[in-house]
């Protein structure tokens, strides 16, 4: 039941925010927060334009989406079988065990700080 709950309350909240993103456009609106790291330094970091790219993704605009931040694009589908992999934990544990392999940790992390240094040499 409590799962049940957990399960119900994540959806509402992501339904939410979903429409929040749609309706408000991130480049446009004083709504939603501003990138620290980048106010700060002036530099990207590796979620920067993610807001824009989640806006642009609900409106169909997948090029718009990757021009603001590619790395969103490449860890969806990542995220989403993750995901799946953890709904089946039980059921499948050897998928579950691989995803979360150490070296396979390891090698997204080192891709995200890739991206992060790429797109400030860059300007990506």
């Amino acid at each position: 039941m409590r799962r049940s709950l957990v399960i119900v309350l994540v959806v509402a909240l992501l339904l939410v925010l979903g429409f929040i993103y749609y309706a408000l456009d991130p480049s446009q609106s004083g709504f939603f927060p501003r990138c620290i790291f980048l106010e700060y330094t002036g530099y990207k970091c590796p979620g920067c334009g993610s807001q824009r790219a989640v806006h642009a993704l609900l409106h169909g605009d997948v090029a718009a989406a990757f021009h603001y931040n590619t790395m969103l694009l490449v860890a969806i589908p990542w995220i989403a079988v993750c995901l799946f992999a953890e709904s089946r934990r039980t059921s499948n544990p050897r998928l579950y065990a691989r995803l979360n392999a150490p070296l396979l940790i390891w090698l997204f992390l080192a891709l995200i700080l890739l991206w992060w240094l790429l797109r400030n040499i860059f300007n990506w």
